[in-house]
């Protein structure tokens, strides 16, 4: 069993002009590749696609950037989908990612009144789902593009 992980501070903040180069030099573990995209893919998709996505940079309180995630709202439900969620692969491990999740979350509530979420990840990404699991997402038994789909509702 491993020792549980101390939360780290996070802020969220757009990409924008001066942080996208930091964010598409992120990598991710080698194991992990099979199951993220780069960087610079996500940022495509939330330029040009189809689904409204939007990018957020991860920092780490000396406001250096640790990660990425995307975010939009499906207009069938109302849920706020995550995606695209990359924690670099030197910082991996330190709780960057649950703490960028529970961010997103609070800033999407806050500013948004969103109260339910979703996200998907690969059925053999243990570790994601070990983290969403942890932040209270539940698997749903719904299948997006053959990846699990957990959603997670907090009070509004």
């Amino acid at each position: 069993m491993t020792a549980p992980v101390t939360p780290v501070p996070v802020r969220l903040a757009p990409v924008d002009a001066a942080n996208w180069r930091a964010v598409t030099a992120l990598t991710v573990a080698e194991s992990q590749s099979d199951w993220v995209a780069a960087p610079a893919y996500y940022l495509a998709l939330c330029h040009y696609g189809e689904a409204g996505w939007r990018p957020l940079a991860v920092l780490d309180t000396d406001g250096d950037v640790v990660g990425f995630l995307m975010w939009t709202v499906d207009p069938a439900d109302g849920a706020a989908w995550l995606g695209g969620i990359i924690i670099d692969a030197a910082r991996q491990g330190r709780g960057y990612g649950s703490a960028a999740v529970r961010a997103a979350i609070a800033l999407l509530a806050a500013e948004h009144a969103i109260t339910d979420f979703a996200l998907s990840y690969e059925p053999a990404n243990t570790a994601a789902r070990r983290c969403y699991a942890g932040i209270g997402f539940a698997e749903t038994g719904e299948v997006e593009d053959s990846e699990v789909v957990a959603r997670l509702h907090v009070a509004g």
